[in-house]
């Protein structure tokens, strides 16, 4: 048994060559922009991948060569399963409509008269967001029916970059007031005004669709839960000030007292439904009904080592800390074993 692992910085894959070392798991590390990965792959039984959001070369082709190398026979993390939706939400909404998921009312338009139209007749606010971007990046709040139609023109005009630096800007600027970034963000929050990141260049503006969610009112939090295998752990995002957003406000929460059964075990389910063998789920509240607004494979790993412990598949508590790139390297091992 052999695991191929591509390997890149600030990704899980620190953390699985450091388990695979120290469990004497072989392994080896390939390149999966080399022309020959294929070929590298020849002695391996699997090949585990961070995909990043982020770098636009790792979405150019990251599902066709991790479709690819299911076809040959081998294992993959994340495999075709877990990661066509990944940083998608317009392919979120229908696979979880598709299984029946508590998704707020979502729609997405690929006509610009029907979504005029559509304008005239429903109600604000509504939540505007691009097919990707994290961190509540793309995610902004449309307070009447003017914003919204000015937004349609743009989205099947112009298009919409995938960074948006204005409020990239405001959210540096947030984080700074709060001692959770330093001066140089700050700097280059303003240079992104003139010169977008690399990923935003490559991959050019979002056009010919648009996308508007149900707004939640009165929300001051949102639940992640991450499913890995048949274990969960989970964090309470609190919303910015101002705002309606938590994801990527740094403030987080980690007591077991901030989850309940229910989102769990929903997680669980969900992820079954799916056949994910990561999933990272957001929630959001109305009284007691719960809202799963997106799915994901990837996490920024760092966030989450403060968590106080797991879930298994039977709800049952593990107090303690834990490493949940390690879970990943488990599986694997365990789906290859099975059909040795």
């Amino acid at each position: 048994m052999k695991i191929g692992i591509h390997q890149s910085k600030d990704s899980f894959s620190e953390r699985w060559i450091d388990y695979c070392e120290e469990k004497r798991i072989p392994w080896k590390q390939v390149d999966c922009y080399s022309y020959d990965i294929i070929q590298q792959l020849d002695d391996c039984d699997a090949l585990m991948w961070h995909i990043n959001q982020n770098n636009p070369k790792d979405k150019i082709f990251a599902k066709q060569l991790i479709y690819s190398v299911e076809a040959g026979g081998k294992k993959v993390f994340p495999d075709f399963h877990t990661s066509w939706h990944f940083d998608d939400k317009v392919g979120q909404k229908y696979l979880l409509e598709a299984i029946c998921a508590p998704l707020p009312k979502t729609w997405v338009f690929y006509d610009k008269k029907r979504a005029l139209q559509w304008v005239d007749e429903t109600e604000f606010p509504k939540v505007f967001k691009l097919r990707g971007g994290g961190g509540s990046q793309n995610v902004r709040l449309v307070r009447n029916s003017r914003k919204a139609k000015r937004m349609i023109h743009k989205a099947f005009r112009s298009g919409f970059l995938g960074y948006y630096a204005l409020g990239s800007l405001k959210e540096r600027w947030r984080k700074f007031r709060l001692g959770k970034t330093n001066f140089l963000d700050l700097i280059e929050g303003l240079v992104r005004f003139i010169i977008p990141p690399a990923y935003a260049r490559i991959k050019g503006r979002e056009r010919g669709y648009i996308y508007f969610q149900e707004y939640i009112p009165d929300n001051a939090f949102d639940i992640r839960i991450i499913i890995i295998g048949d274990k969960a752990f989970g964090i309470k995002r609190m919303i910015r000030k101002d705002d309606f957003r938590a994801s990527g406000s740094g403030m987080v929460l980690y007591e077991k007292d901030h989850f309940t059964d229910e989102t769990v075990r929903l997680s669980f389910k969900m992820a079954e439904q799916l056949k994910l063998q990561n999933a990272a789920f957001d929630f959001v509240f109305i009284n007691d009904k719960i809202y799963v607004l997106e799915v994901s494979f990837g996490f920024i790993k760092e966030v989450y080592d403060p968590c106080t412990g797991y879930w298994d598949k039977d709800l049952v508590w593990h107090e303690g800390k834990f490493n949940p790139c390690e879970w990943m390297v488990e599986d694997m091992v365990k789906s290859i074993e099975s059909e040795a």
